[in-house]
């Protein structure tokens, strides 16, 4: 085998450092789009029984974005194992105890009965923030693109920006509105 050959194969069973930003997303969705990275499911040598799946840094869980009303509605099970102490906690609750939990188990869920589950796990790092050790940031090689783009705050765009956008209407110079009157 040629030194080039070996290098290619290296490459190819090589595990690869994704980062994916979670601002704004909704977790239940990212989670496919984690789930084929860790399981190695974009490599061309990809088989339901080879452990060929890469990392993936997760950052920004804490600004997830539940759909609808699934903050006051959807709740998570737990349960320790001793008698009496099975605990449904609603998902507001659970994130503002642990930021990272519900992609955690997002994650978790839809990689679905996989027998590797556990192991595919330990490839997963969750964030709350974009403060990431600089030992994990050496080994990121590619960022996963977000599935819907971020909004941005109306404080956070430029006066110049908001005095081109095209107006409906123009208020006259006396009008006020009824707060104020």
């Amino acid at each position: 085998m040629s030194i080039t050959q070996r290098v290619q194969q290296w490459a190819t069973f090589g595990r690869v450092w994704h980062v994916y930003d979670c601002s704004y997303q909704n977790p239940f969705d990212s989670a496919k789009v984690i789930v084929k990275y860790l399981k190695g499911m974009q490599k061309p040598i990809y088989h339901p029984m080879n452990d060929c799946g890469d990392h993936v840094v997760c950052i920004n869980t804490k600004q997830i974005a539940l759909p609808g009303d699934e903050w006051t509605k959807r709740a998570y099970f737990h349960h320790t194992g001793y008698p009496s102490s099975a605990t449904w906690t609603l998902a507001w609750e659970l994130h503002s105890k642990d930021p990272m939990m519900i992609m955690k188990k997002a994650i978790y869920r839809s990689l679905g009965g996989n027998l590797q589950r556990r192991h595919t796990m330990q490839r997963l790092h969750l964030f709350k923030d974009d403060k990431v050790p600089q030992e994990v940031l050496d080994n990121i090689t590619n960022q996963i693109r977000q599935l819907r783009p971020v909004p941005q705050r109306l404080d956070h765009i430029d006066q110049e920006v908001i005095d081109n956008f095209p107006k409906i209407m123009d208020y006259p110079e006396d009008y006020l509105p009824k707060a104020i009157k």
